[in-house]
């Protein structure tokens, strides 16, 4: 299942956060797979988008990060698998 992970935080937390990045890396553990990432150039989130059917793995992979900023994950979809989808479902 693919997951838009939306991370948010305030201007006193990047230094923290940037020093907590170079150190232990990418927001993933196991069973995580990382597609992208993307950072707000105006500052104070950025987004991830990524893979994973182990909800355990996905839960522990964000929550590390709940100390430093607010985590959000939302369930996506190619908008043009759902648009064959629905295209399928008209016929039927």
């Amino acid at each position: 299942m693919l997951f838009m992970v939306i991370y948010t935080w305030e201007p006193g937390q990047r230094n923290e956060l940037v020093r907590r990045r170079i150190e232990k890396g990418k927001l993933t553990r196991e069973g995580i797979k990382l597609l992208g990432e993307w950072t707000d150039i105006g500052g104070g989130r950025a987004f991830s988008l990524v893979e994973s059917n182990d909800a355990k793995a996905f839960m522990s992979g964000t929550n590390r990060w709940g100390d430093l900023m607010k985590v959000e994950a939302v369930p996506v979809i190619d908008t043009e698998e759902l648009m064959k989808w629905a295209k399928g479902r008209k016929k039927a």
